[in-house]
C-alpha cells in the first residue's frame, strides 16, 4: 500500500485558496470562485519569490482589468474582442518579460469580460477586487505558513541521487551490472538531477534579512553548487563507463584495478564529505588528501606508460582518454567540495549553522 505525503507547496495553496474564499464570502461577493482561482495561481514556493512577485502581479491585474474595460466599453462582449484582450495581455507580459504571471493576468481578463451585464463597470470592479484578494490571500499564507526548507530538501535530493549514481558506478567496475535497467536509471538520474536544480534555485533566491544569516546562507549556496558540480562529474563518469566497458575490458590487468580501485576510493571519498557537511563525520586529514592527489598521479603515470607502449593498440586506448580525464576530473571537484566543507565549519562555526533533519521515509 503506498502513501501520499502532503507537501508544503500542496498545503499552502490549500492554505490560500481557502483563507481568499472565506474573505470574499466575509465582505459579500456574490461570485467567490475567480478569488480562489487567483489564489491558486498566486501562490510561490518561497518567501522572497512571493516578495518579488506580489507587485509584479498587481500590476498585470491592473493592466488586464484596464484592457478588459476599454475594449468592452468600445466594442461589447463579442469572443472575438475577449480573445484580442487576451493577445495583448499576452504580448506585453512578454515584452516586459513577465511570463510568469501571465496565467493570473489571463484568469483578470476573462473574468472582466466573460459575462456581459447591464452595470459593466460595477461588475468590472468587483472582478479586479475579488482577483487582488486572491493574490493578496496568497501572499499572506506565503509570508506567514510553512516557510520552505529547501537547504533540507536539497541535501537530501542531492545524497539519494548520489547513492544511486554511485551504486551503479561500483557495479559496472565490477562488471555486475544489468545494462537494461542502467539504462532506464540514467533516464531517471538525469531527472533527478533537474529537480536538484531547480530546488537550489530556489534555494538561491531565499534571503535572511539579518545580515549575520544571510552570510551563512551565501556559504552555503557556494556548497551546494559544489555539490551539483560533484554529482553531475559523478554521473558523468557513470555514462563514460557505461558506454566504454567493453574498452576498459580489452586494459591490462594492472590498469582495470587502478581504475576500479580509484572509482571505489573516490566514492567513499564523496559520501564521506556528504556526511560531513551534517556533522556525522569529522574533518578531513592530510592523510585522506594525500591519498586523493596520489591516486590520481598513479592513475595518470600508468595510463601513460601503457599508452606510451609501441604495443599498445592506440586506436583502442584512445577511447579510454575520456574515462580517465573525468576519474581525475572528479577528484578534482571533490578535493573542492572537501575544502569548501572543512572551511566552512572551521571559520565563524557559530554563524554556519546546517539545517539538515534525517530523511522522513
Amino acid at each position: 500500500m503506498t502513501t501520499m505525503r502532503l507537501g508544503a507547496r500542496i498545503f499552502k495553496t490549500g492554505l490560500a485558496v481557502t483563507l481568499a474564499l472565506y474573505v470574499a464570502m466575509w465582505i459579500g461577493y456574490p461570485s467567490i470562485a475567480f478569488a480562489g482561482l487567483a489564489a491558486f495561481l498566486a501562490v510561490q514556493p518561497s518567501i522572497h519569490k512571493s516578495f518579488l512577485l506580489i507587485w509584479d502581479q498587481i500590476q498585470a491585474n491592473v493592466v488586464s482589468a484596464f484592457l478588459a474595460i476599454v475594449f468592452v466599453l468600445t466594442f461589447g462582449h463579442e469572443p472575438f474582442v475577449v480573445g484580442v484582450v487576451i493577445m495583448l495581455v499576452i504580448a506585453i507580459h512578454i515584452r516586459f518579460n513577465k511570463e510568469a504571471i501571465i496565467p493570473l493576468a489571463v484568469v483578470t481578463a476573462i473574468a472582466i469580460m466573460g459575462t456581459p451585464t447591464d452595470d459593466f463597470i460595477t461588475f468590472a470592479t468587483d472582478r479586479f477586487l475579488l482577483i487582488i484578494i486572491g493574490v493578496l490571500s496568497a501572499f499572506i499564507v506565503n509570508l506567514i505558513f510553512l516557510p520552505p526548507k529547501h537547504e533540507n530538501l536539497l541535501y537530501h535530493k542531492i545524497v539519494s541521487t548520489n547513492e544511486q549514481i554511485i551504486q551503479w558506478i561500483r557495479l559496472l567496475a565490477r562488471h555486475e551490472a544489468d545494462h537494461r535497467t542502467l539504462k532506464k536509471d540514467i533516464g531517471k538520474l538525469k531527472e533527478s538531477l533537474f529537480k536538484i536544480e531547480n530546488t537550489f534555485q530556489l534555494y538561491k533566491e531565499e534571503r535572511n534579512y539579518l545580515r549575520k544569516n544571510e552570510y551563512a546562507r551565501l556559504r552555503k549556496v557556494v556548497l551546494f553548487r559544489q555539490m551539483i558540480a560533484s554529482t553531475n562529474k559523478a554521473i558523468s563518469i557513470l555514462k563514460s563507463i557505461s558506454k566504454y566497458e567493453n574498452t576498459i575490458h580489452q586494459f591490462p590487468d594492472e590498469m582495470q584495478d587502478l581504475i576500479k580501485e580509484q572509482l571505489e576510493y573516490l566514492t567513499n571519498y564523496h559520501e564521506r564529505i556528504l556526511l560531513k557537511y551534517t556533522g556525522k563525520v569529522r574533518a578531513t586529514n592530510d592523510e585522506v588528501n594525500n591519498e586523493v592527489s596520489v591516486g590520481k598521479q598513479q592513475l595518470t603515470d600508468t595510463f601513460l606508460i601503457f599508452y606510451e607502449d609501441p604495443e599498445t593498440n592506440r586506436a583502442d586506448w584512445t577511447n579510454s582518454i575520456p574515462i580517465v580525464a573525468l576519474i581525475i576530473e572528479y577528484s578534482d571537484e571533490l578535493a573542492h567540495l572537501d575544502q569548501l566543507v572543512d572551511g566552512f565549519f572551521k571559520y565563524h562555526r557559530d554563524k554556519n549553522a546546517v539545517n539538515v533533519s534525517e530523511k522522513q521515509l
